[in-house]
């Protein structure tokens, strides 16, 4: 399932540095984020330095150590069978981590969280998935671009609190009319969570 938010102007020279980044064990749980357009992220950028700009971009695991990351495009683990992206790193507009945060924290409150098969998208993967799925119901024409190219859109999940995915009827990156929002003839708690996502 796709959650998209509002477009936003993207200037970025390249692909943002796509380094391993720093592991969970280097970021500070609880760091203290301001809410404000440019996010302050003071406490865990005196531990790891952040290598992108901050200004323009954030960093999913360092806003929420806690979300699970399942990169898919990062492995071949997807619907084109390829490894897409050099390493998993999940990076979003400041203004749409803001709100993915507090997603997040509402569903904790639930015991739940949430779990990220796909962030921002340079334009020269989505050139790639439309080589392989030249169909604009699956796959963004490239020459138009995605929310995704422009790091505000986000696939994700629900997760209960050991990591597990919530049933929603289908895997990731399924084509099919089983995936549609729409589509009802599936069980009272896959339509449940469906809502719930």
């Amino acid at each position: 399932m796709k959650n998209t938010k509002t477009i936003l102007w993207l200037v970025v020279a390249g692909w943002l540095g796509c380094s391993p980044g720093p592991t969970q064990k280097q970021i500070t749980t609880g760091a203290n984020v301001a809410d404000t357009t440019i996010l302050q992220q003071a406490t865990v950028d005196t531990i790891v330095p952040p290598d992108y700009d901050t200004s323009q971009w954030t960093e999913v695991s360092r806003l929420l150590p806690d979300a699970v990351l399942d990169l898919r495009y990062a492995t071949d683990n997807n619907f084109v069978d390829t490894v897409m992206y050099d390493c998993g790193r999940c990076f979003l507009r400041p203004e749409v981590a803001l709100a993915i945060r507090d997603i997040q924290n509402e569903l904790a409150e639930q015991g739940l969280g949430l779990k990220f098969f796909d962030c921002y998208r340079p334009r020269p993967i989505q050139y790639k998935l439309w080589e392989k799925v030249p169909d604009p119901r699956y796959v963004a024409d490239p020459r138009k671009g995605s929310m995704h190219n422009r790091g505000a859109a986000v696939d994700l999940t629900i997760v209960d609190a050991d990591g597990k995915e919530l049933d929603m009827g289908t895997d990731f990156d399924f084509f099919g009319p089983r995936a549609y929002h729409n589509y009802t003839e599936l069980s009272d708690t896959i339509l449940s969570n469906r809502q719930l996502l």
